[in-house]
C-alpha cells in the first residue's frame, strides 16, 4: 500500500520568508534554503545531522582537526585547524599529543587554549561537570568512543588517551567543536542563553540570535585566525525549508539565492531559467539499517539478500533525474575500500522470489514489517518518494512495508536510541543516509558489538566477532595502505552478507542563482562558504 504523509505547510513558510525578506538586503547577502526543518543547535555540537555541522558547525566553530575543502577534483583529507599537529606516541599507541594553534581568540575575545579543549570534552563526556550539556553530549559522545581520558600538558598542548590503540582518533576528533568557556560563564552558565549568543572561533559569528524553524543570520568574523578564510560576504542567512518543491519555489521567486537538494523534476527548468545546478561525488550512501534483534525478519540472510535484489536502482535513478549513483555496495563503486565482493546488487526479482521462498515467504505469504523514514533531511535526498518506490518493489517479492514517518531530527534521535528503544515503535529498519568519509564513521560505528546503544550508534544491535576482529585490526594498523586492505575486507563482508539495504549514493545537488561566485563544491559533506561572493 502506498503511504501518505503530511508535509509542512508551504503557505506558512512563504509568509515567514516574505516578511523577513521585505527589508533591503546587504549587498553581499547569501540566503540558503536548507533541507532541515529547524535551525541546527547553535551551542557547539550541532544536531540536524551532517547539514547541521555544515551550516552551524564549521561556520561558527572550529575543531582541532578539519577537512580540506579547497578542491572539487579530489576527495578531502584531514588538515590542521585549532591543532597545528597531532602525533601518536611511538611506544604507547594509546597516547596522542595535540599541539594547539597560538593566538586564536573566541568571538567574545577570550583566548583559546588547552584548558578550553579539556572544558569542551568535559561538556560532552563528564556528566558531573558544571558545563555538561545533555543535548550536546547526545550529538558528540558517540562521535568519540575511543577517548578514555585527556589532560592539559601545557597551555598549547593536550594529551588524549584512547581505550585501546586507535588509528581512527583524528577522524573522531574532527567532529568535536570548541565553544567558549568564558561565554558560557558570561551567559549565567546557561546553555539556553548561549544558544542565542554563541561564541566559537570560526569564520562566521551569530550576533543577533535566531528564530526557530524560520531563520538565522551569520556575519563575518573579521578577526578570524585564518586570514585566507575571512568571509567575503556581508551576511549568510540560513532558512529551514524541508520540502523540496517549497525550496524550488523559493529560489524561483527570489526569496533565497541557493537551495540544497532541488526536486529532480525541476532541474531542467531551473537550468533553462538561468540557475546553476552544481553536483559532485561525495562520501554518502542511502540505506536501510536493519534491526538484528530477536524476531526481526532481517536476521535471515536470504531475506536481506532478496530485498537487495528487489530494488530497481536504475529505475530509482530515473526518478531522481539522474542525480544519484546506483549502489553496487555499501560504499560507492571505485572507492578505495570497495574490494571485490561476490554478492552483486543486480535487479533480479526472480532470484529474490527464490530466496524468499527458501526462507518460507513470498507474495502469498508476505513478511509485514515497519520501517522508520524521514520527511526530509541532510543526505536523505527525496525520502518520501524514494521510499514509496521501494515499498512498491519489495511488495512484489512478499515484503510488505509500513512506514513510520518523522522529521529528520526525530529520526536521528531514534537512530541513536536503537532498535530496542520504545521510540522505534517496533520498527525493524530505519532509513538513514550515512557519512562515509572515514573508517570509523563509515563502517565501525554502525556495526561494532560494543557500540550498540547507549554506547554508540549500532542501531540494529548487529554483533559478529569476526567483524569486530577486523575493526580491531583497522585501529591497530597505522600504515594507511595496509589499513585500506583491512577496510576492503570489511566492505566485502558488508556486501556479501547484505548487512544493509544498499540503495544509492547522492551527488549532492545544489541550485543557485548566477550571482553567486567563488563557490567550490568539495567532495565532502561539508563546504566552505568563506570563498563566496555575490554580484550586485
Amino acid at each position: 500500500m502506498i503511504f501518505r504523509t503530511a508535509i509542512l505547510a508551504v503557505s506558512a513558510t512563504f509568509a515567514m520568508m516574505t516578511a523577513n525578506a521585505s527589508g533591503a538586503l546587504a549587498a553581499g547577502t547569501l540566503r540558503i534554503g536548507m533541507t532541515a526543518s529547524d535551525i541546527p543547535l547553535t551551542t557547539g555540537q550541532t544536531d540536524q545531522g551532517g547539514e547541521g555541522q555544515r551550516f552551524m558547525g564549521y561556520t561558527v566553530y572550529n575543531s582541532l582537526i578539519e577537512w580540506d575543502l579547497t578542491s572539487a577534483d579530489k576527495p578531502s583529507s584531514l588538515i590542521p585547524s585549532l591543532a597545528v599537529s597531532w602525533d601518536v606516541d611511538a611506544t604507547d599507541k594509546t597516547k596522542w599529543v595535540f599541539k594547539l594553534r597560538d593566538g586564536v581568540k573566541f568571538h567574545d575575545g577570550s583566548a583559546f587554549d588547552a584548558n578550553a579543549v579539556v572544558w569542551n570534552l568535559d561538556k560532552i563526556l563528564k556528566q558531573d561537570a558544571p558545563q555538561f550539556d545533555k543535548r550536546q553530549s547526545a550529538q558528540g559522545k558517540s562521535r568519540i568512543p575511543a577517548v578514555a581520558s585527556y589532560k592539559v600538558i601545557d597551555p598549547l598542548t593536550v594529551e588524549i588517551t584512547t581505550k585501546t590503540p586507535d588509528a581512527t582518533l583524528p577522524y573522531q576528533i574532527s567532529w568535536i567543536l570548541i565553544s567558549s568557556p568564558t561565554n558560557w560563564e558570561a551567559q549565567n552558565k546557561s546553555w539556553d542563553a548561549v544558544a542565542q549568543k554563541p561564541s566559537g572561533t570560526g569564520p562566521w559569528k551569530m550576533e543577533s540570535g535566531f528564530t526557530p524553524r524560520e531563520r538565522v543570520e551569520l556575519t563575518p568574523n573579521k578577526d578570524y585566525w585564518d586570514k585566507k578564510r575571512v568571509p567575503q560576504l556581508d551576511k549568510l542567512i540560513l532558512i529551514p525549508l524541508p520540502e523540496p518543491n517549497t525550496r524550488v519555489a523559493a529560489l524561483r521567486s527570489g526569496q533565497v539565492d541557493w537551495i540544497e537538494a532541488p526536486a529532480p523534476d525541476s532541474v531542467s527548468s531551473l537550468k533553462d531559467a538561468g540557475f546553476k545546478i552544481i553536483t559532485n561525488s561525495y562520501p554518502h550512501n542511502w540505506t536501510w539499517h536493519f534491526s538484528r534483534v530477536e524476531g526481526s525478519p532481517w536476521n535471515d540472510i536470504r531475506v536481506r539478500k532478496a530485498a537487495n535484489l528487489a530494488v530497481d536502482r536504475d529505475g530509482l535513478n530515473e526518478l531522481l533525474g539522474g542525480l544519484s549513483i546506483p549502489a553496487q555496495g555499501y560504499l560507492p563503486p571505485g572507492h578505495q575500500w570497495f574490494g571485490n565482493p561476490t554478492f552483486k546488487l543486480s535487479y533480479n526479482v526472480e532470484e529474490a522470489k527464490k530466496l524468499m521462498a527458501e526462507a518460507g515467504f513470498g507474495p502469498d505469504k508476505p513478511i509485514t514489517t515497519k520501517v522508520i523514514i524521514s520527511s526530509s533531511g541532510s543526505g536523505q535526498m527525496l525520502p518520501l518518494q524514494m521510499n514509496e518506490y521501494i515499498q512498491q518493489t519489495l511488495a512484489e517479492i512478499g515484503i510488505k512495508i509500513e512506514y513510520e514517518v518523522a522529521d529528520w531530527n526525530t529520526v536521528i534521535n531514534i537512530w541513536r536510541a536503537g532498535a530496542k528503544d520504545p521510540s522505534a515503535k517496533g520498527a525493524t529498519a530505519i532509513n538513514y543516509s550515512y557519512f562515509i568519509q572515514d573508517p570509523f564513521t563509515a563502517l565501525i560505528r554502525q556495526s561494532q558489538c560494543n557500540l550498540a546503544p547507549p554506547n554508540g550508534t549500532n542501531w540494529g544491535y548487529y554483533c559478529d566477532p569476526e567483524m569486530d576482529a577486523l575493526f580491531d585490526k583497522v585501529r591497530t594498523t597505522f600504515d594507511a595502505a595496509e589499513q585500506d586492505k583491512v577496510l576492503q575486507q570489511i566492505h566485502e563482508k558488508y556486501v556479501n552478507e547484505a548487512l544493509f539495504l544498499m540503495v544509492t549514493h547522492d551527488v549532492n545537488p545544489r541550485a543557485m542563482t548566477g550571482k553567486i561566485k567563488g563557490f567550490v563544491q568539495a567532495q565532502n559533506w561539508f563546504q566552505d562558504f568563506s570563498t563566496i561572493s555575490m554580484d550586485p
